[in-house]
């Protein structure tokens, strides 16, 4: 995608996990990103256990970078939540949707994780697993940790009845470098307690993203990254990781 704000820069990669790859089946994971008036970056994790979760996190993502490049950011909330009911609407008007109401939706069900970034200042959005991070001066951060239901294999979906009530705002101002990630990568990128960051995943890569002028061989080097046989072991689900450049 072309950025035009000379000033941010995005790379991303998304690749399946071991699981999906030994069953020949494609990456649950959907990413998409766009600059206009706002910077709008988003990644929904379709559910594994859906039958077209795929299909719900791409019109997902999608429609909130649509709907969120030019809103208002005074009104941001607003704005959010009313793109992610613009999202439920048309899965439920969707052909594969044989209910055509809000029931329907399940067979659709993705987690949500985004940002809306204006001015040196933003908003994480978020419903379920995964997180986002934003990078500061002097090794200081922002997280949205993931959020689980009664289980740790249990998480929350925007197709659920009671979405509003799981979506999460966490304001933020001043970043350097903002990452969204699946939550393939959650273990990677924070403690074991998700109070700190493993600086040991995070900063590398940051580092290697801000000295590398390349976006073809960053991209590359990311996805082996997320790709690498360790990674794959040590979490076997899809992973996906949305790096950006703000500042």
């Amino acid at each position: 995608m072309t950025n035009k704000n000379r000033h941010i820069r995005i790379i991303a990669a998304s690749v399946a996990g071991q699981l999906h790859a030994s069953q020949n089946m494609p990456c649950q994971d959907h990413y998409r990103y766009t600059v206009a008036r706002n910077l709008v970056a988003v990644v929904s994790d379709g559910a594994g256990s859906a039958k077209y979760g795929k299909i719900g996190a791409r019109i997902l993502c999608q429609t909130l970078c649509d709907l969120l490049k030019n809103a208002s950011f005074e009104k941001i909330e607003e704005e959010i939540v009313r793109a992610v009911k613009v999202v439920r609407q048309k899965l439920t008007l969707h052909r594969l949707n044989k209910t055509k109401d809000d029931i329907g939706l399940a067979p659709f069900a993705a987690t949500l994780v985004g940002v809306v970034y204006h001015q040196q200042q933003g908003i994480f959005f978020h419903i379920g697993d995964g997180a986002a991070l934003s990078l500061h001066d002097d090794g200081l951060f922002t997280a949205s940790r993931p959020e689980n239901g009664n289980f740790s294999c249990e998480t929350f979906f925007f197709t659920q009845q009671a979405w509003r009530e799981n979506l999460r705002f966490t304001k933020i101002t001043d970043a350097r470098s903002i990452l969204l990630m699946s939550d393939g990568l959650t273990s990677f990128a924070f403690r074991p307690d998700y109070q700190n960051i493993e600086s040991k995943f995070v900063t590398p890569i940051n580092d290697f993203l801000l000295g590398e002028s390349s976006a073809v061989k960053a991209r590359k080097a990311l996805s082996n990254t997320l790709n690498t046989p360790r990674a794959q072991k040590l979490n076997p689900d899809d992973k996906t990781l949305v790096w950006i450049k703000v500042s």
